[in-house]
């Protein structure tokens, strides 16, 4: 495996700190001035339409920017990855997500294993389990037919499962819902439950190794309350046979650990599995995507999958000038490191993909939040930005002005379909057109903005003229899609997965392990006994974390 390249010792870089220090952003008279800007800075990858123009750059950045890509290696790290090579260096890992959506038939040998035909396998598994339930074949101790699957998990084996879910309810089997549990406050387990009917009710439980705490924990609650229920109606009888009968058609994981399974209760033979060059946040590809699979259909998640291997192709294949991950990757560095944004905006113009900046904070701030190189020397420059949002046209009315007036530059991606799931009219009025006709004037605005001149022009009184210029000059970028079909939401993941990879691979750093969500979760188990009342723990803590404790078992009830 090579070594990181330092990105500040590039020729690249050097030429981005002049052109960033000669640089005069002016998007009104670049626009102006160059009436092909849109369609020069207009890309499309897959079903994806996307233009770039509003972004803060002109045609030497772009250069400068894809030079950047060369000197760093990008091509080279790019095709390690997609060849199997342990680029997860701290884990000594394969990172194979783009496996996961390989065409069944194809071929990729990892560590000497053909690894498409194991998946393959394990979706069939899926897609024929999914039938089952889809069918009414799958009934529950009773016999009666599943009416909601319940998703145990956190992290990737939820933010995933639960977007997707969300984003492709149109596709989701009149009948049969999805509801997903995930965070160990007992208020989620017990509210996600607490209006179902055990006996048609499907837990999946999540968990790679079956050791997750949140998961576990909320599994063995999903359990109780199960049990409970269907002995107190009488469903089921007292006694170890009759709990493992309902548990054995009640429970099903996804997981490797078949040990940890059976002892629970599930069926071996009920365990999806997936491996090791799966990371979390890049798994609901895989297994993890079974309550999708059996929500939407074997049929819409192999169209989903086909969205994902579309921009796989594109990022393999296509020449960086023209590469819309790579660009838009390039271009976050331009902004994190040159123009010191610290944010960046997901603002989708699509109720259905209300929970994807939520999926992308894990993405990309989990991937790219390092401070040390993958050789384990310090990186040279920033890394990583906050990624936040919320769908339009909520954000107008809350966070906009922060992003049209306020001090800091926000970056923004703004996402955008043209047929709406349900195309309603409000007497004249195409409630669709209305509403992108908001998504088409945001960036019109932050873009131009507009002048003290406009803002007198229109009468108003010179002493509140400030208040209402509109500076301009803030950066965005539009992606657009004829409709948020199964393959267009996988090719978005797949946009913002290679988006991240491109960043990680200019800092010289591993994007694929997560440490720094450990040191926490160790912490957690050894503060739990000063919690429960152990003293001699609660004397090993530090004085703010005593107090705190101690306050809390002042008042718990």
């Amino acid at each position: 495996m090579s070594q990181p390249v330092d990105p500040t010792t590039t020729p690249a870089w050097a030429r981005l700190t002049a052109l960033y220090e000669s640089l005069q952003p002016d998007l009104r008279g670049w626009f102006a001035a160059d009436p092909s800007r849109a369609k020069s800075f207009t890309f499309e990858a897959g079903d994806l339409y996307v233009d770039l123009s509003k972004n803060l750059i002109n045609s030497d950045i772009l250069i400068a920017l894809v030079d950047l890509a060369d000197q760093v290696g990008l091509a080279d790290r790019r095709d390690a990855m997609l060849a199997g090579e342990h680029i997860n260096v701290t884990e000594d890992r394969a990172v194979l997500h783009t496996a996961l959506r390989a065409p069944e038939g194809s071929s990729l040998v990892v560590d000497g294993v053909d690894v498409i035909p194991e998946v393959h396998s394990v979706l069939n598994k899926m897609y024929a389990f999914a039938n089952k339930v889809r069918s009414g074949e799958w009934v529950g101790v009773t016999g009666k037919p599943i009416a909601t699957v319940v998703n145990i998990g956190i992290g990737g084996s939820d933010l995933g499962p639960v977007m997707v879910y969300e984003a492709l309810q149109p596709y989701v089997q009149p009948g049969l819902t999805a509801r997903f549990v995930s965070n160990i406050d007992p208020t989620d387990v017990a509210e996600k439950t607490k209006d179902l009917d055990p006996e048609t009710t499907l837990f999946i439980v999540a968990s790679k190794t079956f050791t997750t705490l949140e998961t576990l924990t909320n599994a063995r609650l999903a359990r109780s309350w199960l049990l409970d229920r269907l002995r107190d109606s009488g469903a089921i009888e007292e006694g170890d046979e009759a709990a493992n009968a309902a548990v054995a058609k009640h429970f099903v994981a996804v997981s490797t650990a078949l040990d940890k399974v059976a002892a629970f209760g599930i069926d071996p033979e009920n365990a999806f599995g997936f491996w090791d060059w799966v990371g979390g946040r890049y798994s609901v590809d895989s297994a993890i995507g079974t309550s999708v699979a059996v929500t939407i259909g074997p049929e819409n998640f192999a169209d989903f999958l086909a969205g994902f291997h579309a921009i796989d192709r594109h990022f393999a294949e296509t020449e960086f000038s023209s590469n819309v991950p790579a660009l838009m990757g390039l271009l976050n560095v331009w902004y994190v490191n040159f123009l010191k944004a610290a944010t960046h905006a997901v603002l989708p113009y699509a109720q259905f993909l209300h929970r994807f900046p939520a999926y992308l904070q894990q993405l990309t701030m989990e991937s790219n939040g390092k401070s040390v190189r993958y050789d384990g020397s310090p990186v040279t420059t920033e890394t990583g930005e906050v990624f936040w949002g919320e769908p339009g046209t909520n954000g107008q009315h809350a966070f906009y002005q922060l992003i049209h007036q306020g001090t800091q530059l926000i970056p923004a991606d703004f996402i955008a379909v043209a047929n709406p799931a349900h195309p309603l009219v409000d007497g004249d009025n195409d409630v669709h057109e209305l509403f992108l006709a908001n998504f088409f004037a945001q960036t019109a605005a932050l873009a131009f903005g507009k002048t003290a001149d406009e803002v007198r022009a229109e009468g108003t009184a010179e002493a509140i003229v400030p208040a209402r210029v509109f500076p301009g000059n803030r950066p965005t970028t539009s992606i657009m899609a004829s409709e948020l079909s199964p393959r267009v939401v996988g090719e978005l993941i797949a946009l913002y997965e290679h988006i991240t990879f491109t960043e990680g691979v200019v800092w010289g750093i591993d994007s694929f392990d997560q440490w720094g969500v450990e040191l926490g979760k160790q912490l957690a188990l050894q503060i739990a006994p000063a919690v429960s009342g152990d003293d001699e723990a609660l004397g090993k803590q530090d004085s703010s974390t005593q107090a705190l404790i101690t306050y809390y078992r002042s008042q718990r009830k």
